[in-house]
């Protein structure tokens, strides 16, 4: 009789095979030859002038609005389920999702108070 962890065991070395498998082939056929703009950095689609690589740092401003996108992406994913079953969750499910948006909303209210949002 075998292991039962025997599948699990070839599922996760099939899995390795083909990460190490596609990390070399990148390796090998990619290219290869290095150049000044391919080693610059690159930040959506904001170009570095010298102002901006003077002063060190890019703005964040997309990377706050993207984020701020993921959080309420995510309550709302959590709040789909929530009304389905609202009938049966009571006083208790109320409650409880009055708090979650609280505590999505209070830090959505100090990034917009604080001008994160502004353009």
């Amino acid at each position: 009789m075998t292991n039962p962890y025997f599948p699990l065991l070839i599922a996760l070395a099939a899995s390795a095979v083909v990460a190490l498998a596609g990390l070399g082939l990148s390796h090998l056929l990619g290219p290869s030859k290095k150049s000044k703009v391919k080693s610059q950095n690159y930040e959506c689609g904001v170009e570095p002038t010298s102002t901006h690589l003077h002063e060190g740092r890019f703005p964040i401003k997309y990377y706050l609005v993207a984020m701020l996108f993921i959080i309420f992406d995510i309550e709302v994913v959590f709040m789909y389920p929530w009304a389905v079953a609202f009938n049966q969750l009571g006083l208790f499910g109320l409650v409880t999702m009055l708090t979650f948006i609280t505590l999505i909303t209070v830090p959505y209210a100090y990034v917009w108070r604080r001008g994160g949002l502004d353009y």
